[in-house]
């Protein structure tokens, strides 16, 4: 049987026409966002040349988030584009600054992309798609991508918490030391490391890292990069993750279209990689299919859900661009922030 579905919160698939698409309320006119429809977006991306082919895509895609290389030609190169001259733009900045300061010889910085959004929602495509893109670009950048799953604490230290049923929520990550790594970054230091994370044994690699060496870009994928430290009294320094992107994406689905992702993700995994001897969820391999329902439907009610709600949905607002995902994975509209 089936756990009971969630009561679905005013979090509409599409804003109507003049709402604005972050509350989808009052006039787009007093929005900070400018609403774009697929179609419109899509004849942004002017000559901007399609660099991957139909298998790159395929091979690109995560388990159970189907993309298209219809998709990509109308999200994301468009994307690809408007990110080019933004970071053309800041490194004029960059330079600009150079010259005022007098550090001529100061190295250049990284510019930094976050991603943020659901469990389910399709982040790790999303990012892998774009990083493939960027690239592509003529003058050939070097473009890093990790994921803030390295920086989730160890699952003996969320044991000891009593925190284990938290993970993925703010206070399961080591904030700490990423901030170090994103500071180190930012500081244009040349070899920086992450720690690894192993989703098959749903832990922290010890002793294992990925050693990120000069990107000229680097996207942060992440269920709370735009995630607000709690402000002090006293006005001391808090830095937010978020602090660091020079752009950031918010990935955007319905709670019920979300729900259902999660399910038929968690029974595609079922088949495959739960089945592995070493997965920390093999016990869900051996269970019937509407056992395994029960399951997932549990874990997106009384975990992933009450994330979303109270720690993922609340940033959306912090994003430089909104991408708003249908029923069927495909964008259907785009807000980006004005300047």
């Amino acid at each position: 049987m089936n756990a009971e579905m969630p009561v679905p919160v005013a979090t509409p698939r599409m804003p109507a026409e003049g709402q604005d698409p972050v509350t989808g309320e009052g006039s787009e006119r007093l929005s900070p966002y400018r609403l774009f429809t697929r179609e419109e977006w899509a004849q942004l991306r002017a000559d901007t040349p399609l660099t991957l082919a139909a298998e790159e895509v395929a091979r690109l895609q995560s388990l159970n988030d189907p993309i298209s290389v219809e998709e990509v030609e109308a999200i994301y190169l468009p994307l690809s584009r408007l990110l080019s001259l933004y970071v053309a733009a800041t490194q004029g900045l960059f330079k600009a600054t150079q010259r005022f300061l007098l550090a001529e010889h100061e190295t250049k910085v990284p510019y930094i992309i976050g991603l943020a959004g659901s469990v389910a929602v399709g982040k790790s495509t999303s990012a892998r798609v774009l990083a493939a893109l960027l690239a592509r670009w003529p003058n050939t950048p070097k473009v890093d991508l990790i994921t803030t799953d390295g920086f989730l604490l160890p699952n003996a230290e969320l044991r000891r918490m009593g925190a284990m049923e938290r993970k993925g929520f703010p206070e399961s990550y080591d904030t700490a030391a990423l901030l170090r790594f994103l500071t180190d970054i930012k500081a244009g230091k040349k070899r920086v490391a992450a720690p690894l994370y192993s989703h098959l044994v749903y832990d922290v690699m010890p002793g294992e890292e990925r050693v990120i060496e000069s990107p000229d870009i680097l996207i942060v994928e992440g269920l709370n990069v735009l995630q607000p430290a709690r402000l002090p009294r006293d006005g001391t320094a808090i830095p937010f993750v978020s602090d660091f992107f020079d752009f950031s994406i918010y990935l955007d689905g319905h709670e019920d279209d979300l729900h259902r992702w999660y399910v038929n993700r968690f029974l595609r995994l079922r088949q495959t990689a739960f089945r592995d001897p070493l997965s920390y969820f093999r016990k869900y391999a051996e269970v019937t299919e509407a056992e395994a329902i029960e399951i997932a439907d549990t874990l997106w009610t009384t975990i992933n859900l009450p994330n979303l709600r109270d720690n993922i949905l609340p940033t959306r607002q912090r994003a430089s661009l909104i991408l708003a995902k249908g029923a069927s994975h495909r964008i259907e509209s785009v807000a980006l922030r004005r300047l």
